[in-house]
This record gives C-alpha cells, sequence and structure tokens, in this order.
C-alpha cells in the first residue's frame, strides 16, 4: 500500500464508505522497511499485538543501532533489545539516552513511555538460582509488554518446602512461567497445584546427562500434569509472550 492508497483509504473511512474494521485488516498488510541487511517490520504490533524484537546475537553493532534508529523514526513506543550484552548497550545508548540495560536479563530497553500494567499477574518461578538469567529474561520481556509480573526464585524440588510456603502467590497468578533445569520435575510440580495454565521454559543448566537442556525439555514434555505448555530450551521471550497474551484475554 502507497501513500495515495492509505490516503484514499482514509479518506474512504471519514466518508464512511469503507468501515473502521476493514480500514484496520488492510493496514496490517503496510509494507516493512528495507534496510538491505533487515526488513523492518513495523506493523507487527499492529497484527500481532507486539512490536518487533531486535534478537542481538548475529548482528553487528552497526546493524542494530540502524534497526533502533529506524524504530525510533516510525514509532513513539518501547523498543526490546534481547540477548543484549553490554556491547550491544552501549551501542543503543549511543543513539538514544533513553536506553536501559538489564544486566541479569541480557535486554535493552529504549524506555520512551512508561511500562503499561495489568490488574492480573503473571507469577515467573525458577528451580534453582542458575535459572535467575531465563528466568529475568521472561519477566522483563512480560513487563515491557504490558503486564504485572511477580518472581519466585529458587523453589525447586530438592527443598520442595521452599515452594510449599508460596502456593498462595502461585494459586493468585493468572498464569506461571515455570523455569528449570536439571531434570524440569517443578514444571509438574507446580502443575500439581494449581488450576492456572503452566509455560515450562527448560533451561540448559545441569551437569552432562541434562545434555544442554534436553532431559528438561523431555521432562517437561512428558509431564503427567494436566495443563502444562513447553517452549524451547533457554526461551524465556517466548514463554513471555505467550503469557501476556494469556494474561490478557
Amino acid at each position: 500500500m502507497n501513500v495515495d492508497q492509505l490516503t484514499k483509504l482514509l479518506e474512504d473511512v471519514k466518508n464512511n464508505e469503507c468501515d473502521v474494521n476493514t480500514a484496520l485488516e488492510l493496514l496490517k498488510t503496510l509494507p516493512y522497511e528495507d534496510l538491505s541487511y533487515a526488513k523492518v517490520d513495523h506493523h507487527r504490533e499492529l497484527r500481532n499485538g507486539y512490536p518487533e524484537v531486535i534478537y542481538s546475537p548475529g548482528k553487528t553493532l552497526d546493524q542494530i543501532k540502524g534497526i533502533v534508529e529506524n524504530m525510533m523514526k516510525r514509532s513513539k513506543g518501547n523498543i526490546l533489545a534481547s540477548r543484549a550484552d553490554r556491547d550491544v548497550f552501549e551501542a543503543i545508548k549511543s543513539v538514544t539516552s533513553d536506553a536501559i540495560y538489564y544486566e541479569a536479563a541480557r535486554s535493552v530497553v529504549v524506555k520512551r513511555e512508561e511500562y503499561k500494567t495489568t490488574d492480573d499477574y503473571i507469577l515467573v518461578v525458577t528451580a534453582g538460582t542458575a535459572d535467575i538469567p531465563v528466568a529475568e529474561e521472561t519477566a522483563v520481556t512480560a513487563t515491557v509488554m504490558g503486564n504485572q509480573v511477580k518472581r519466585l526464585y529458587d523453589v525447586g524440588v530438592a527443598g520442595i518446602h521452599r515452594l510449599l510456603d508460596n502456593v498462595a502467590i502461585i494459586n493468585h497468578a493468572k498464569t506461571v512461567i515455570v523455569v528449570a533445569g536439571m531434570e524440569g520435575a517443578l514444571a509438574s510440580v507446580v502443575g500439581g497445584l494449581c488450576d492456572k495454565p503452566i509455560i515450562a521454559v527448560p533451561t540448559s543448566i545441569g551437569y552432562g546427562a541434562n545434555f544442554g537442556g534436553i532431559s528438561a525439555l523431555l521432562g517437561m514434555l512428558t509431564s503427567c500434569a494436566s495443563g502444562i505448555a513447553v517452549v524451547n530450551i533457554d526461551n524465556g521471550f517466548g514463554a513471555a509472550c505467550m503469557a501476556s497474551k494469556i494474561n490478557k484475554l
């Protein structure tokens, strides 16, 4: 859709020759912007509910800066860069002073507006302290996406009393994200304690037989507890996206 087509569409809506819902459907197909090294999808939020997120690994610092600059021209909203190290943060910081680095989450947010929030909350639970980096990616992503987030860390099955002392915060959540490595048993236990949707995130934390998270992944996939969905290994971002959609239903 070019500028002339867009102008005509707006005129049609104004003159009641096209209803608003039809116009919105047409606007969802507006083109991306081609930077040669990236095709920036400025209308992903309109289609999917969330703007495009910059996955940092594999991109040069100049490419990341170019994408951020382009997104800032087209939107006044917040921008999220995931799996970002301090070099990525410094590069984005050179573009805008609004950049914030969440080191534990390995995430950079260009914060140009306050985070929205919800009455219902997403609860992020970890089996161990070593799982916190993935959990923080989850929590920060869900927060940026406009959700109230609570954390419950280091309550794995090796000390099950720690989890049982916190059943109330689990039961009052709208959605629970369980982040666990080793054998991934925590997701099954939490799934047996509450009636909330459980999103399980296997992590690559564990000794050799953990196979970089595969044992936790398989354990979660074969859980006998009902109502558990599983995302990819270390995919805190994907879990946050799914939990956000559930939390806003």
